[in-house]
């Protein structure tokens, strides 16, 4: 597969219902994009999802791999931002990564298409894909230093923790919450916490 173009600066919607129209086109995109996949959703089948002409996708957009970058990138502000309220006022760091795992599973559950779609995106454009995953890896191991520097986890290497434990929900939302449309994600989500807090090794001290 051939390496896609760099991406050319997207026009800004000049009025609110510009802006409208634009979100308009994303949501259509997401849906169609996340139940077809992306070769077979077209620009022509996202605009008569979003009730729009297809002259208007222009007026937002250059391509189809431009509206997949920008829900790559709705993706991961919503769920940065589901997470980060998901976890005010937890007690400790442990606390927050039990919470974290309840509603990232709830989160991918709600969300199936845009999850999709940013899996999709790494047979389109690797660079968005995996900028994805490094920004917010970055954000996790700085909040998990920050958990170490306070004495709420051991010492430990803070990159290697953030990638491994998003590893760990990524796949279990995946299996769960997107794979299987029925389960309780409340025992999957505390399984997934008590194999993070506690280990699977024979000696380790278990606590609630």
């Amino acid at each position: 597969m051939s390496s896609p173009q760099p991406a050319l600066p997207l026009p800004v919607p000049k009025t609110k219902r510009g802006e409208r129209t634009r979100q308009k086109i994303l949501d259509a995109a997401e849906r169609e994009i996340g139940v077809k996949g992306f070769a077979e959703a077209s620009i022509a089948t996202i605009t008569a999802e979003a009730a729009v002409a297809q002259g208007t996708f222009y007026l937002y957009f250059h391509s189809k791999e431009d509206v997949l970058r920008e829900l790559v990138l709705r993706m991961g502000r919503k769920l940065r931002r589901h997470l980060t309220l998901a976890i005010v006022g937890a007690a400790n760091r442990l606390d927050a990564e039990r919470r974290g795992l309840h509603a990232f599973l709830a989160f991918v559950r709600d969300n199936p298409n845009l999850y999709r779609v940013v899996a999709e995106s790494q047979f389109v454009d690797a660079a968005v894909h995996r900028r994805y995953y490094v920004d917010l890896a970055a954000s996790y191991a700085a909040s998990l230093e920050a958990a170490v520097g306070r004495g709420e986890l051991a010492p430990g290497h803070a990159e290697v923790r953030a990638w491994a434990l998003m590893g760990v929900a990524d796949m279990v939302g995946r299996r769960f919450a997107i794979w299987d449309e029925t389960t309780d994600l409340f025992p999957i989500a505390e399984a997934a916490y008590h194999f993070i807090a506690h280990g699977m090794g024979p000696d380790e001290a278990r606590h609630g």
